[in-house]
């Protein structure tokens, strides 16, 4: 049998590969991205990228150059009120002293002081035995944010007398804030209670028992377990405003976090008005004088292609920021245009709507409508919503038709239906179905069950 041989082929083959590139990647992150953190996106490639320029900071405005005279109609000009200090009594120090004191100044860090050092400087003024001021710091630096003991204050004794302990609690809760060095807020109001005075009777009661009731019955079944009366719970009531459940909070260090909406939509005129927030984002071009580098007659081969390939991603980077802000724009008009009832009359308005139909109405695919929705607020007269709230599934029915109301609008209406009872009125589930049928929207008992309890608002036997 002859030998067969094994034969090489060498040929073309046609195939179609689809690669993203890095730049697709940044153009799709900055479609997703929220106005903050976008504004620190354009701070980090403003810095790595030195074919980029801020033409204007986030928030300024156009103003003359600093070497031209602002012309004022009284003939005076802006240099008039920065050379001539005599006539106020004082004079300008020299240049090299005012950059120190500005630098002096910037890097001063001022900030509120915490819990801990606003009850420390307190006991370090007070006249006591060294070992009941040791051991009242010690019980100082155990708090929580709260005010509260992290751990079981006996812990902190080591060779002290329980006796010792007792007067350092006494005198880290007599400190202000009144009412820290607690195990909970029950006993923080008590001690509070104990320290102001005057308080009303069955004050105690009210605090270690009520206050807990009030999650499961209504205020007159809570007097009536208690045994109070009408007048007692109201003096309860009005005494309680005046202490802070959680006394270390005033002193929190927390830093709050604020929302940033990316866009602004009020009603003037009848006429809905959208706005981009860009305000807080610098104005971005790229640097003529550093582009024109690698125009130079005899300029290096290597640093004309650094020149042409920064300037290159600096085009691109631009580019991506407008197709960013015109795609947004693009999406919340179409939003807007769908969603009309609910901006003229409020959540319980919202109809139905879902990613595709906004991708067919503005000509995009459906993960680009997804992308450029999220983690992006809007800002409205009915207050402040995530961009993906407008996008609301139609609520199950009965039967073939699709329904033409959104689960937020039944939300809103279960809500309405329950706002809208008397202090001694009750509603059952089954009821609100009822009720709920009288309006147009159609639900099962369990699915208002199920509404209700995302609402967190309570059943009828607990309302």
């Amino acid at each position: 049998m002859p030998e067969q041989k094994q034969r090489l082929s060498v040929g073309q083959k046609l195939a179609q590969k689809q690669i993203i590139t890095q730049k697709l990647i940044q153009s799709i992150n900055l479609m997703a991205m929220p106005v903050v953190e976008l504004q620190e996106t354009i701070r980090k490639e403003v810095e790595k990228n030195p074919a980029l320029e801020i033409v204007r900071e986030a928030g300024e405005v156009d103003a003359p150059s600093r070497n031209e005279n602002v012309n004022r109609e009284d003939g005076a000009t802006e240099q008039d009120f920065f050379t001539d200090s005599s006539d106020l009594g004082y004079q300008i120090a020299p240049a090299g002293d005012s950059d120190s004191k500005r630098l002096f100044i910037e890097g001063t860090v001022s900030r509120e002081k915490t819990l801990h050092e606003v009850l420390i400087d307190q006991l370090h003024v007070m006249n006591t035995l060294p070992e009941l001021a040791n051991l009242a710091e010690r019980i100082i630096w155990n708090l929580n944010g709260d005010g509260f003991h992290n751990e079981p204050p006996d812990l902190l004794l080591t060779d002290e007398n329980p006796e010792l302990l007792k007067s350092a609690l006494k005198l880290v809760r007599f400190l202000e804030p009144i009412g820290c060095a607690c195990n909970d807020w029950q006993e923080s109001l008590m001690i509070q209670s104990e320290i102001k005075g005057e308080s009303p009777p069955n004050f105690e009661k009210f605090v270690m028992r009520g206050l807990d009731l009030l999650g499961e019955k209504r205020p007159e079944e809570v007097m009536a377990v208690l045994q109070i009366s009408l007048e007692e719970w109201e003096l309860c009531e009005a005494y309680i405003r005046k202490l802070a459940p959680f006394p270390g909070r005033l002193y929190s260090d927390d830093v709050p976090h604020y929302i940033v909406p990316d866009l602004v939509i009020r009603k003037k005129e009848g006429e809905l008005i959208l706005m981009l927030n860009d305000e807080i984002l610098p104005v971005l071009r790229v640097n003529p004088e550093f582009e024109s580098m690698g125009n130079v007659s005899g300029i290096d081969r290597d640093v004309k292609r650094f020149v042409s390939d920064y300037s290159r991603e600096a085009r691109y980077f631009i580019n991506s920021l407008a197709q960013r802000d015109n795609t947004l724009l693009k999406t919340v008009r179409s939003i807007v245009e769908f969603q009309r009832d609910f901006f003229s009359g409020g959540p319980r308005f919202l109809r139905p709507l879902t990613l595709r139909e906004i991708a067919d109405a503005i000509g995009v695919h459906e993960t680009t409508v997804s992308r450029i929705s999220s983690n992006k607020y809007v800002q409205t007269d009915w207050g402040l919503f995530r961009l993906k709230f407008f996008f609301s599934n139609s609520i199950s029915v009965s039967g073939s038709a699709k329904s033409s109301v959104s689960k937020v609008a039944a939300k809103e209406a279960i809500k309405e239906l329950i706002a809208g009872l008397n202090a001694n009125e009750r509603i059952s589930d089954q009821r609100l179905s009822k009720l709920l049928a009288s309006r147009g929207i159609k639900l099962a008992r369990r699915t208002v069950a199920k509404y209700r309890n995302e609402l967190d608002l309570p059943s009828s036997n607990r309302r």
